[in-house]
């Protein structure tokens, strides 16, 4: 079962007989969305930059002249 990645609550990807699916998938409720998307807005989340040794010099590969 998958887990909200804000609280860890379940959420229902998908209908059964016993439950109907989470509207607010992949989050649990309303809240964590919303939590979700102010942790994006104050920049909490990053994607971390390798630099790479073949970086060097592409920046002239890319110069409009």
């Amino acid at each position: 079962m998958p887990q909200c990645p804000v609280c860890d609550g379940q959420v229902y990807l998908k209908s059964d007989s016993a439950r109907p699916p989470t509207p607010t998938a992949p989050f649990c409720s309303e809240r964590c969305k919303i939590i979700d998307l102010s942790r994006w807005l104050d920049e909490r989340y990053t994607v971390p930059h390798i630099a790479r040794n073949d970086d060097e010099g592409e920046e002239e590969m890319y110069h409009e002249g």
